[in-house]
């Protein structure tokens, strides 16, 4: 898996501090940007952070490119509504070459599961690539195509989301490829803006374990984890 961030607001503290600060002001936005400095851009960051001003960390968007992840990770992906999304297409990318597959670390670990999951790939390529040589669309053979294929995509999300995002998939609860994939996406924009993602993470960070009886019982270790991040 490779994660990247290709793009994305520019100084994205300041636009939200700008957002947040014209709410509570008379004065025009090009005097209100003259008056904040980075060091009020902080304060006032965490301010409307801790108050759940929330609404204003829309303003800022990131973008990721993401190579590697399974359809399983792709399909998980498109339950989060405030995002876009672009995916490589099965339908005019064709596999003429066996297709890439990502293999869970719990098959891969034991020979005689990897060995049966191998088996089982190399006979979905071969009937596809069998399909496609007699003239079968593509877009009709890849209906063969596992969870497992590798897929490409990019997406983007505003911080407000991004936030919620980390909430959800950087649980140990959540599946080991999208929060992989999760963790990740917070290494890269924490530096970016790092007083917004100061405390991103697992719900558990700021509070009791939203799973509650479904709790992994490792919050200790999960919170020194994503602090030391």
């Amino acid at each position: 898996m490779k994660v990247a961030l290709l793009q994305y607001t520019p100084d994205p503290e300041l636009t939200i501090a700008l957002a947040a600060r014209l709410c509570y002001s008379s004065a025009d936005i090009e005097a209100l940007k003259d008056k904040l400095s980075g060091a009020d851009v902080k304060k006032f960051l965490d301010k409307i952070m801790s108050l759940g001003h929330q609404s204003v960390l829309e303003h800022a968007s990131f973008t990721f490119g993401v190579d590697g992840i399974s359809r399983v990770t792709s399909h998980q992906l498109v339950r989060h509504r405030v995002a876009s999304f672009s995916q490589q297409s099965q339908r005019y990318v064709s596999h003429k070459e066996r297709f890439a597959v990502v293999t869970p670390q719990s098959i891969a670990d034991n020979p005689k599961h990897l060995e049966l999951f191998e088996a089982q790939v190399a006979a979905l390529h071969a009937a596809y690539a069998a399909l496609v040589e007699a003239g079968v669309p593509a877009e009709d053979a890849r209906y063969l195509l596992p969870n497992a294929t590798e897929t490409k995509i990019i997406i983007t999300m505003n911080a407000r989301e991004l936030l919620h995002f980390f909430a959800v998939r950087c649980c140990e609860r959540a599946q080991w490829e999208i929060r992989a994939m999760a963790i990740e996406m917070l290494r890269l924009v924490k530096p970016v803006a790092p007083t917004v993602f100061d405390k991103a993470g697992p719900g558990c960070l700021g509070g009791p374990c939203p799973e509650g009886a479904m709790c992994c019982g490792k919050m200790a270790q999960v919170r020194e984890y994503f602090r030391e991040m």
